[in-house]
């Protein structure tokens, strides 16, 4: 069973001792078709999306308006109709999946952790990687190196205990932190 969610954020609890935990809203989700029992072709609501490819699928699918956006994720459901929510309140892990902060263009500080040099008395080198070669052979620089780059942007999948569920405003808690900024949208699934 997968569920498309919203981070809404980070808090603690009351307890003591408290615990760091992380806010999810289940977002509102319409099994438009099933295939082959298992995967599905969902429809939930995202912005302000409209054009005529998604009209044309609001109209096949007898969705309104709001159901503008549309994803494959694996489903309970033998038929069309709202995505199964009851599996969550016995949910115990989760494993919840989020695109990390894109970082954009980073250095090797930044992105691999890397020292630097001398920070002043005629210093070239404060922020740079330093070599990256050999010698004459191989005459190239090797696969893996780590260098400046694209840093941030990818799936980060991890498993949380579920601390609780309110089926009435669809609020998930869940024990530790995900990847992603708030508001975002990820995908979580029942793992026990």
């Amino acid at each position: 069973m997968e569920y498309i969610v919203e981070k809404i954020g980070m808090s603690r609890t009351v307890t003591n001792p408290s615990v760091a935990v992380t806010l999810l809203r289940v977002l509102s989700t319409k099994v438009c078709e099933v295939k082959e029992n298992v995967k599905a072709m969902v429809s939930y609501s995202k912005g302000k999306a409209k054009n005529k490819c998604i009209q044309g699928q609001q109209k096949k699918y007898n969705l309104s308006p709001e159901f503008n956006n549309f994803a494959s994720i694996f489903v309970n459901n033998k038929e069309a109709g709202d995505l199964d929510e009851t599996p969550l309140n016995e949910a115990k892990i989760l494993k919840v999946s989020f695109n990390s902060k894109g970082r954009g263009y980073s250095g090797v500080v930044k992105r691999h952790g890397f020292a630097g040099g001398p920070a002043s008395h005629g210093s070239r080198f404060h922020r740079r990687h330093g070599s990256i070669g050999n010698r004459e052979w191989p005459g190239r620089v090797q696969p893996g190196m780590k260098m400046a780059g694209h840093y941030g942007n990818v799936k980060i999948t991890v498993k949380n205990e579920v601390l609780s569920y309110d089926a009435e405003s669809k609020i998930l808690v869940l024990k530790g932190c995900v990847a992603g900024h708030n508001g975002a949208l990820g995908k979580i699934r029942i793992a026990k």
